[in-house]
C-alpha cells in the first residue's frame, strides 16, 4: 500500500516569497532572543561541581532532586552513571561558596533524606569557568568548520550557487533551534551542540537529495526542444523527492519522539533539539535552499557566449 502518492504536483516555489518572509521573521526573532535574552548555558560552559555518589539501594532521580532542592540545587543535572545505583550530580558553582562546601552540602542533604548508611561519596570534580569558556569556543568552531566543509563539498559536487543555498538552509536551521532554546530557557549544554551537528547533517542530507534531482532534471531539460524554466524544473524535482523526504522525516521523528519521552532527563534537551531541528530542516530543504539557489542564477556562472570567448583565447 502506497502511503504517499507518486503523482503529487504542488507548486511549492509559488509560495517561496512568503516562506522566505516567514523565515526572515523567525531568524530576526531568534537572533534578538540570543542577543538580548541569551542562553541558559549549562555547567559544561559556565563551570561547576560534579559529585558522584553511590546508593546501596536504587533511588529515583526525582527523589534525589527533591532531596537537594532545599539547598538551592533544584536545577542540578542528575543522571545515572554505569548503573542505577551510581549517580552523577552536576551543579553550577556560586561565587561565595567553594566547591568542597557544595559537595558537602549535597552529601548532607542526601544523607538526611535516605540515611547515612545508604549514600557513599565516590568523587568530586570541579570544572572552572576557563575550561567552560574553552568548551564554548570549541563548540562554535566545530559548527563553523563544518559549515565551511559543507560549502566546499557541495561546491565541488554541484556549483557554487547550490553550495550557498545549502549553507543558507543549514544556518537557518541552527539559528532557529538555538533561538527556541533561548525562548524557552532550556539548558544549552555540549549534548545540545552535538544535536545541532546532527541536525546540520540531517538538513544537508535532505537538501542534497533535492539538489541531486534538480541537477539531473536540469541536464535532461537542456536536451528538450522546448526547455522549461528553472522554477518549473525545481518544482518538479521537489515533488519527485517529496515522498522520500516526508517518509524519512516521519520515521526519524518517531525515533526522536521515543528518545524525548522515554530516554529520561539526561537526553531530554538533546532529543528536543533534534525534534525542532528535523522539523525545521525538512522545511528549509524545500523553502530555503532551493529558492536561494534559484535567486543566484547566473551570478556565479559564465554565459555560453563568455565560455566560447574564453575557449577561443590563445
Amino acid at each position: 500500500m502506497q502511503l504517499i502518492r507518486s503523482d503529487i504536483n504542488i507548486n511549492f516555489l509559488e509560495k517561496r516569497k512568503i516562506a522566505l518572509a516567514i523565515s526572515a521573521v523567525m531568524l530576526v526573532a531568534s537572533l534578538a532572543l540570543i542577543g538580548f535574552k541569551g542562553l541558559n548555558l549549562g555547567i559544561d560552559f559556565t563551570g561547576g561541581t560534579l559529585v558522584e555518589v553511590r546508593f546501596h539501594q536504587q533511588v529515583s532521580i526525582a527523589d534525589i532532586r527533591r532531596a537537594i532542592a532545599p539547598e538551592g540545587y533544584e536545577k542540578a543535572v542528575i543522571q545515572e552513571f554505569g548503573s542505577p545505583k551510581e549517580i552523577l550530580i552536576r551543579v553550577q558553582n556560586r561565587e561565595d561558596i567553594e566547591s568542597s562546601v557544595i559537595s558537602t552540602a549535597i552529601l548532607d542533604a542526601l544523607t538526611n533524606a535516605f540515611g547515612a548508611d545508604q549514600v557513599e561519596m565516590r568523587r568530586v570534580e570541579f570544572v572552572g569557568p576557563q575550561v567552560g569558556e574553552e568548551l564554548k569556543t570549541a563548540g562554535m568552531m566545530a559548527v563553523f568548520y563544518t559549515l565551511i566543509g559543507i560549502l566546499i563539498y557541495v561546491m565541488v559536487r554541484f556549483k557554487l550557487r547550490f553550495a550557498l543555498g545549502a549553507d543558507a538552509a543549514i544556518l537557518h536551521d541552527i539559528i532557529i533551534v538555538v533561538g527556541v532554546f533561548s525562548l524557552l530557557g532550556l539548558e544549552f549544554s555540549l549534548s545540545v551542540v552535538a544535536a545541532l551537528l546532527t541536525v546540520l547533517g540531517y538538513s544537508l542530507n535532505d537538501t542534497i537529495v533535492v539538489f541531486d534531482r534538480i541537477r539531473e532534471n536540469f541536464e535532461a531539460n537542456k536536451k528538450k526542444k522546448n526547455p522549461l524554466d528553472e522554477v518549473t524544473v525545481c518544482n518538479q524535482s521537489i515533488n519527485q523527492t517529496l515522498a522520500r523526504t516526508l517518509m524519512t522525516s516521519v520515521t526519524t521523528l518517531l525515533v526522536v519522539f521515543s528518545l524525548y519521552f522515554l530516554g529520561g532527563e539526561v537526553i531530554h534537551n538533546f532529543a528536543f533539539a533534534l525534534l525542532v531541528g528535523i522539523a525545521v530542516g525538512t522545511y528549509s530543504s524545500i523553502f530555503i535552499a532551493t529558492p536561494i539557489m534559484l535567486s543566484l542564477e547566473g551570478k556565479f556562472e559564465m554565459s555560453e557566449e563568455e565560455l566560447k570567448e574564453l575557449e577561443a583565447r590563445p
